[in-house]
């Protein structure tokens, strides 16, 4: 779920080349031993793109690789299919399939690239069978595989790795008893059962309880195994082969981080809240060490076995600019003004579906501990509790990443809205960058999801005044629904709000002036790209006006008549699928109210790919580069 976003490392990376990886997987040795050196080299290889990209997720790919590599090289052939549901651990099976060279090699070098390695499964990647998603729909779809290969005739296992914490999902456990019904035995789960989610240890979630007794109940195959441990792994695999007329399930409790002491949980249970190595790149002395201890290991690993040991190739890291002056970091501003309503309205509670690192609430929680209520990766659930908040005199107050607020409790959000009551929805990671993370986690249609829930206002702030304002709106000028999306990347602004601004519902302000067109954009992203767009249309004679309009499904018909009048074109910039975005709202409103002036709407025309911010949004169109080509196409000059 969450996906924080750090700087990479500086200094010197260290990598296994394949040749190095191929001798040693060619060696006629124990196959325990053979792969236990393995996974400590794609260990090694996973630090190196995690650290290299500035992203990534380390925790859940160590905790997991001792599975994955048995799998990989000594159980599936060619008729076998695997893939990850809770896909954090995609750069652990980059490590694993390119260290077999199933993969290219240069693709070590492109986590979170445009072209290359994408932050979480990709079906558009060699190999990637499925995309994920909002967690719990591997199970799933895995028994829509092994329908449809029965129905063809095609041989073969399939073989899904789940998280624990991705167990609270409900789909979950809508899928175990058809697997069992139609005595599904091509199909074996892992659950990576690490103890932690996102934020920190599922037990102090929502506590999984007897998780092998359960899948028992639904009539599954049970093994639980010490999923670190090789020997076990191996043991267990073999066994699962002589198991027939039942679906398969291992409990593989693994450590997180493992492989890496100072990044292994169970050195955190004690004293540590919240856990560091989910998500995002280490610090440069981490990554050293880190990478010292998994060198040492896999030298003392070979040499046991006889074995000359490795040789590494290193790489410098790449640089990363600092982040200039006057960066806007919405969320933290957020988190601000949350905390000081907090304390003037009594009855406002918090609800969070595991992100309370992401979605600033820790400054809530450690102020206000009994109205913050922890829901897990569980978001219908969340929802419908805060529906029955509201119902009983509370103002409930909702958070997620807005990809899955806006999709997966779509039925109960607009359910809450139906019941006319005060719930406030705050989805974070909103708009097309971080480009890094993948479509899986670039919320482009929540606003298009949204629309349809009535009575709800959508606000999207483009500073951190703004989202003071919008904060202020959302719980103390409204007594309806309303959403706030939050875009999270730090972003530096090249413009300032008027001093006299004000947020009024559907009125927005005036950035730059101009007569040859106006665009419409919100947040800092778009509107930073607009902006810069205007004046490199200046220094060729064109006049831009560009507007903040932070109403992403009201506008005011008397002030868009108005601040459109002296212009000649209108344009739209949605941070979204031009489908159901904000461009949407105002050409409607614009028909409705008789204001003829041609429109043209800019934003996203295709699934988002993965890359850097810069690669991202020059991709689609939307860098100010590309926004002065296509205005002045469409303008004639």
């Amino acid at each position: 779920m969450g996906d924080l976003i750090t700087d990479a490392v500086e200094g010197t990376l260290y990598y296994v080349p394949r040749s190095e990886i191929a001798r040693i997987v060619g060696l006629k040795i124990d196959p325990v031993k053979r792969t236990e050196a393995f996974a400590t080299l794609a260990r090694l290889n996973t630090l190196y793109m995690v650290a290299r990209a500035g992203s990534g997720h380390l925790g859940g790919s160590f905790s997991s690789l001792d599975v994955l590599a048995w799998l990989h090289l000594e159980e599936m052939d060619d008729n076998d299919v695997y893939f990850s549901s809770k896909g954090h651990d995609a750069p652990g099976w980059y490590a694993t399939v390119i260290g077999l060279g199933r993969i290219a090699e240069d693709n070590l070098h492109k986590l979170r690239r445009l072209g290359g390695l994408p932050g979480h499964p990709d079906v558009g990647f060699p190999g990637i069978v499925t995309n994920t998603g909002s967690l719990g729909m591997g199970i799933s779809k895995a028994k829509g595989m092994v329908v449809a290969r029965r129905l063809q005739g095609k041989p073969g296992r399939i073989f899904v790795t789940t998280g624990d914490g991705e167990l609270q999902e409900g789909q979950i456990w809508e899928s175990l008893g058809s697997a069992a019904n139609h005595h599904m035995d091509e199909l074996t789960v892992i659950v990576d059962h690490n103890k932690l989610q996102s934020d920190t240890l599922v037990k102090n979630v929502s506590d999984l309880g007897d998780v092998a007794a359960k899948f028992a109940a639904f009539g599954w195959h049970v093994e639980r195994i010490d999923g670190n441990d090789m020997v076990q792994v191996a043991q267990t695999f073999r066994k699962l082969q002589t198991v027939t007329g039942k679906p398969k399930v291992i409990i593989a409790d693994t450590i997180k981080g493992k492989g890496v002491s100072l990044m292994e949980h169970t050195a955190m249970e004690s004293d540590v809240e919240y856990y560091r190595f989910h998500s995002g790149a280490p610090d440069g002395g981490t990554y050293r060490t880190a990478a010292q201890e998994l060198i040492a290991r896999v030298n003392a690993q070979l040499t046991e076995m006889g074995v000359p040991p490795v040789a590494f190739e290193t790489v410098e890291a790449p640089t990363r600019a600092a982040p200039p002056a006057g960066v806007q970091r919405l969320v933290g501003a957020y988190s601000a003004a949350l905390l000081e309503h907090a304390g003037k309205l009594h009855n406002l509670v918090a609800l969070d579906a595991d992100l309370i690192l992401d979605t600033g609430l820790i400054p809530f929680k450690n102020a206000y501990g009994e109205r913050f209520i922890e829901c897990g990766i569980a978001e219908q659930d969340m929802v419908s509790q805060a529906g029955g908040m509201a119902l009983n005199g509370l103002l409930p107050v909702v958070h997620s990443f807005a990809c899955f607020l806006s999709a997966r409790p779509n039925e109960q959000i607009y359910n809450n809205a139906t019941e006319r009551t005060h719930i406030v929805y705050v989805g974070s990671l909103a708009g097309v960058v971080p480009g890094g993370p993948g479509h899986s986690h670039q919320a482009v249609r929540d606003i298009a999801a949204m629309k349809g829930c009535p009575e709800l206002a959508m606000i999207a702030p483009c500073t951190e005044a703004e989202v003071a304002m919008a904060v202020q709106w959302a719980l103390t000028r409204t007594s309806r629904n309303a959403y706030v999306r939050l875009e999270s990347v730090p972003w530096s602004v090249p413009f300032a709000l008027p001093a006299d601004y004000r947020l009024e519902l559907g009125k927005g302000c005036v950035l730059t002036e101009g007569t040859d067109a106006a665009l419409f954009a919100y947040g800092p992203v778009m509107l930073s790209q607009a902006h810069a767009a205007a004046a490199l249309l200046k220094a060729q004679g064109i006049g831009l006006k560009v507007i903040d309009l932070p109403w992403l499904n009201r506008v005011d018909a008397i002030w868009l008549a108005d601040v459109v009048a002296d212009v000649r074109r209108v344009f739209t910039l949605d941070n979204h699928y031009i489908e159901g975005g904000q461009g949407e709202t105002i050409l409607a409103a614009m028909a409705e109210n008789g204001i003829a002036i041609p429109a043209t709407r800019f934003g996203l025309e295709d699934i988002p790919c993965c890359g850097t911010n810069d690669e991202v949004l020059g991709a689609h169109g939307l860098d100010a580069q590309s926004l002065v080509r296509r205005i002045t196409q469409v303008l004639g000059f």
